[in-house]
């Protein structure tokens, strides 16, 4: 008996050796990648601002990257649907041109103006990187399944400075209504320490004025009752409405170049002819803006449009952050309706219209603690959870599973 638990404790420290290494190593690859990215992206942001004229580029950017993605990108072109279905079948290692790809495509995006977000790029890279650790320690399916979670943890922690969220986000996205747990270790190590790198490569990330968070009072908790069915409401229509338009685009347009070069020129005339420039790119100016004070009660709509334009037509880059502005801007014009203080609804939908479409509750409202604090905590919870309950059963990643349905009502019939 002394044998067997002595044997057992040497497995349980090999075990965890194995995932600090191996997940550290993840970190320090996504959260490097990261850096270079928001760098890039800093650059690109600032070089369109000073030069607004970059815009009419659009539909010729848009045809070169799709061009790029055409021949030597087919393989990497489903994105982090590619690596969820890896995760849940594993088949052959992403490839490497995934991170290069993506990074240059997603830059290239908010240079000219598309409406496009940056967690895409970061879980992408951050996948693509990991995955190559296959070969170099020749891993089976399930060690290969827990690297790519925790490359996706790390991108996702390192982009947006959440290592909480990040690590939760790659356990919970995978499946509706079911959490991988026995990749919690990797996860968190990968997200704490690929954040932490992050930090020392220079990054800094945006803080958000939330000021003085309310006691909790019945008003206010039958208040992101409500406003979190609507946030789920916005959560589906945005994801039904990108998939809706790329499945047009790619029914009517058989060559993909041309679909980013005809959505790109729709895009750059209207922002032009309307200066509806504060829903192009991430639009961080706009989110930080309803933390404190009345916008346009139609801003969440315009970032709506001007994404599913973007992403609908075939731009790359991420959903979340448009998600976050939508979410920050409804939950300002909400705010007023509900008898809600501005910064705390804001903060609040900033997180929300992102659990319910992406189905990742617990995640987001882990973030709305990390980035707001904790005492926003229960209101965040609440509000994230009505928005997953009321965004019906898909959302943004198509490849995502559904293990349990979110509610016991018949399905619907096809």
């Amino acid at each position: 008996m002394p044998h067997l638990e002595q044997s057992s404790k040497l497995d349980l420290l090999r075990y965890v050796a194995k995932w600090v290494a191996l997940a550290t190593v993840v970190a320090g690859l996504a959260g490097s990648a990261s850096a270079l990215f928001l760098f890039s992206l800093d650059w690109a942001t600032q070089t369109r601002e000073a030069n607004r004229w970059l815009i009419w580029g659009l539909p010729v950017a848009g045809f070169c990257v799709g061009w790029l993605y055409l021949k030597f990108g087919q393989h990497v072109e489903a994105g982090n649907n590619l690596l969820i279905d890896e995760i849940h079948d594993p088949q052959k290692v992403v490839p490497l041109r995934m991170a290069p790809f993506v990074l240059g495509g997603t830059v290239i995006s908010h240079l000219f103006g598309a409406s496009v977000g940056r967690e895409g790029t970061a879980v992408q890279m951050g996948g693509a990187l990991a995955d190559q650790l296959t070969h170099f320690f020749k891993l089976n399916h399930t060690d290969r399944r827990m690297v790519l979670m925790a490359g996706i943890s790390a991108g996702f922690a390192s982009v947006f400075g959440t290592p909480l969220a990040g690590a939760v986000f790659a356990l919970e996205v995978l499946a509706i209504g079911r959490l991988r747990l026995d990749a919690l270790l990797p996860c968190v190590i990968a997200a704490v320490v690929a954040d932490q790198v992050g930090l020392l490569w220079g990054v800094q990330h945006t803080l958000y004025e939330v000021g003085l968070v309310p006691q909790i009072t019945a008003w206010l908790l039958v208040a992101m009752v409500v406003a979190g069915a609507v946030f789920g409401l916005a959560g589906k229509v945005f994801a039904d409405g990108t998939h809706a338009l790329s499945g047009v685009m790619k029914k009517r347009i058989a060559y993909a170049p041309l679909r980013p070069l005809l959505g790109g020129t729709v895009i750059a005339a209207v922002v032009m002819w309307g200066s509806f420039d504060r829903y192009i790119g991430l639009g961080i100016p706009v989110m930080v803006e309803a933390f404190g004070h009345p916008l346009a009660p139609t801003d969440f709509l315009g970032k709506m449009m001007f994404t599913i334009a973007s992403l609908g037509s075939g731009f790359k880059g991420g959903e979340v952050t448009p998600l976050f502005y939508i979410g920050a801007t409804l939950g300002n014009a909400l705010a007023p309706l509900l008898d809600v203080p501005f910064a705390l609804l804001a903060a609040v939908g900033f997180v929300a219209v992102f659990a319910g479409a992406a189905n990742t509750p617990i995640a987001s409202t882990l973030m709305a603690m990390e980035l707001f604090g904790a005492e926003i905590g229960v209101f965040a919870a609440l509000a994230c959870v009505m928005s997953y309950v009321c965004s019906g059963q898909s959302g943004i990643y198509r490849a995502q599973r559904v293990a349990h349905r979110k509610t016991d009502a018949p399905s619907q019939p096809s």
